[in-house]
């Protein structure tokens, strides 16, 4: 190199942004790498909980043959129920309004119009029990005080976020050795991961009880048990590997 091209190459890179120079002397690896196969498999990864929140609807149906009439026991009932379940300890910000109707009761009779017999009020709240223990007994007491309609339970983990992490280092586990026994019948080694994607998780929600049951209760009646058992958390992960 002559004295004159040394003398611009060294101007040009001092004029240019230190900024520029350092990404000119970073490398980005590929995502896909050009030597070596690429091997992705998915794995899930498990642990389990016992659940600690129990999410029910409970409600009140009322009929009457106005709809004002309806209105008026379906509210008394359910300010009952609203009182037994404060009185319980169920915190404010675990009740809340599911759904409130009030429909027309209709008679049909072959070649007339169909006729109005009454009305139906329908008025039924979310709760969620911190106690699964004692879901049972508030049951009980729901329905003696009015409710007549519960639809549950639904049994949760309330914060599954460490659950869920055990998860995931499971099914990493889970799919590095499958990526060796696959490396291993191919005649290869796993050299890295080259990608870790996630597929889906399950928090351990389950599914509530059905279906929806109508109680009615007597005082010799067997007290309601919920038994919480253990919820599987799972995490499902998608693992790409090279291969060489």
């Amino acid at each position: 190199m002559t004295g004159s091209m040394a003398m611009v190459v060294a101007a040009t890179l001092a004029g240019a942004p230190a900024a520029a120079q350092q990404g000119a002397a970073q490398t980005v690896e590929p995502l896909v790498p050009a030597s070596g196969a690429v091997l992705e498999v998915s794995a899930e990864g498990r642990t389990t909980r016992v659940p600690d929140l129990a999410t029910i609807r409970a409600g009140v149906v009322s009929q009457a043959a106005t709809a004002a009439a309806a209105l008026s026991d379906n509210a008394q009932r359910m300010a009952r129920v609203l009182t037994a379940l404060k009185r319980a300890g169920v915190a404010d910000r675990d009740i809340a309004t599911a759904t409130v109707n009030l429909a027309p009761q209709y008679r049909y009779a072959d070649n007339q119009p169909p006729a109005i017999t009454g009305y139906q009020a329908t008025n039924s709240v979310t709760i969620r029990f911190r106690d699964v223990a004692r879901s049972g007994a508030i049951l009980d007491a729901l329905v003696a005080q009015g409710a007549n309609q519960i639809d549950g339970p639904t049994l949760s983990i309330d914060k599954p976020d460490a659950a869920l992490d055990e998860a995931r280092t499971d099914a990493v586990k889970r799919a590095r050795a499958k990526a060796d026994i696959y490396a291993a019948a191919a005649g290869l080694r796993v050299v890295r991961v080259v990608s870790i994607s996630e597929a889906g998780q399950d928090a351990g929600g389950g599914d509530p009880v059905r279906p929806m049951m109508m109680m009615r209760v007597r005082a010799e009646a067997a007290p309601t048990q919920i038994a919480p058992g253990e919820k599987d958390v799972t995490v499902t992960l998608s693992v790409r590997f090279l291969l060489q």
